[in-house]
């Protein structure tokens, strides 16, 4: 990560910029700009070995003047209060932008689960709910999974929170098991929501996917299913970048006449960390983490971190590249936005390309309280269905305003939170 770079100031730069094409009210300005509510807290853990460790937990509401507060818990060794601020603010636009009544949360656990028995993570896992148990709920804020987090260990949150609540609360929290609460296509679904702002995308520039070239960046549940559907539809992936445990450094999976999506997940380990061995072995390049971005393909598909593209590696991205499909949370700084415009590299933001995640969680919340489950095909249908309005809204607001397509996204979902407010008489 750049030294000095700090996701929250981005996002609050990107709602700054945009507040001004809205002409908001000074007090509108204030109350949408920062969370409205912060939890800081101490878990302590006994571990596997007898000690007692004590690791840092958030959980920060952003807005939840559309609906409870959503949003996903990270578990990371570098997690910081200031990235979860980032991304709990982005989800209240991700939310108001794919209309859905739910507004933004984030939280996380400064922690490495990959060096961390099950044992252990259950204990972080419980530890978390407890601490925070009086603020969150099916009608207040909904977790779900992220970075370093999965079915399992919501299921373990989900236990704890009916133990202390004394009931079954199925709608506290998303991304469950299924046969627990869980729903179908909610694996697929942020992978799959980036492919069908894609597919969107390249139609309106007048082109289809077979025959295009892309290259990756991640290789967790988010590439993984996105680069399945790519490659799929007839597209080529040429390169896939992820990080490695082991050697604590990303390296750049290429192979030029297409990678193959189902092997290299053959070979990956639950994190998405590929074995560099057998990649070689089977023919595959191995580069830099860095060179993905600098490939001569037509898109690229940063599904990692944030602050991936920004002033210095802009420079590095290939000049056939004609889209940018934004897959991770806020991975373009607003320094490389001049640089995408002036190239006329056509961008789908992240708060859209990635809400595919929250909108299939909302759509579990909705079963859930149904107690009435749907088949994938049902979910991914409506699934595409959400995800393709939301994409013609921004992208026919880009058009008729002739702003910048990031531009036009907060400009629809600023405005839905700030109507929400006027309309509740709090601004």
């Amino acid at each position: 990560m750049k030294e000095g770079f700090n996701a929250f100031e981005m996002a609050q730069a990107q709602f700054d910029r945009v507040a001004d094409l809205l002409a908001l009210e000074s007090g509108m300005r204030e109350l949408l700009r920062w969370p409205m509510r912060e939890f800081h807290f101490t878990i302590p853990v006994r571990m596997d070995d007898g000690s007692v460790k004590v690791f840092r937990g958030f959980r920060i509401q952003h807005n939840d003047l559309r609906g409870p507060a959503k949003g996903g818990i990270r578990f990371h060794p570098q997690e910081t209060a200031d990235t979860v601020r980032a991304l709990a603010t982005w989800m209240t636009w991700k939310c108001a932008l794919v209309d859905i009544p739910l507004g933004g949360g984030k939280g996380g656990v400064i922690c490495d689960p990959r060096r961390m028995s099950p044992r252990e993570q259950e204990q972080v896992c419980r530890g978390w709910v407890r601490q925070i148990f009086k603020n969150v709920g099916p009608v207040s804020d909904v977790p779900a999974p992220d970075v370093m987090t999965n079915a399992q260990h919501m299921l373990w949150m989900l236990d704890e929170f009916e133990i202390l609540a004394g009931g079954h609360y199925p709608g506290f929290i998303t991304g469950k098991p299924i046969g627990m609460g869980g729903s179908l296509g909610r694996t697929e679904a942020t992978g799959f929501g980036v492919m069908f702002c894609l597919r969107e995308a390249i139609r309106r520039l007048g082109r289809e996917i077979r025959g295009m070239t892309a290259a990756f960046q991640g290789f967790g549940n988010v590439a993984q299913y996105a680069l399945r559907w790519f490659t799929a539809a007839g597209g080529r992936a040429v390169c896939v970048s992820c990080w490695d445990a082991h050697d604590n450094i990303a390296y750049t999976y290429r192979r030029a006449d297409g990678i193959d999506p189902e092997f290299l997940a053959s070979i990956t380990d639950r994190y998405g960390a590929i074995d560099r061995q057998k990649a070689a072995a089977a023919g595959y390049e191995v580069l830099p983490g860095e060179e993905w971005i600098k490939q001569p393909v037509e898109i690229l598909v940063p599904c990692a971190l944030e602050n991936q593209i920004n002033a210095d590696t802009v420079r590095s991205i290939a000049d056939t590249v004609v889209l940018l499909a934004e897959g991770a949370n806020g991975p373009t700084t607003p320094d490389a936005d001049p640089v995408l415009k002036q190239r006329g590299i056509y961008v789908i933001p992240d708060f859209l390309c990635n809400a595919g995640g929250v909108t299939c969680s909302y759509f579990e919340q909705v079963q859930a309280a149904m107690n009435f489950y749907w088949d994938k095909d049902e979910v991914l249908k409506r699934l595409d269905t959400v995800m393709t309005k939301a994409f013609h809204a921004m992208a026919d607001l880009a058009d008729s305003r002739g702003v910048f397509m990031r531009d036009a996204a907060y400009m629809i979902a600023v405005d839905r939170v700030a109507q929400a407010a006027r309309l509740r008489g709090r601004a």
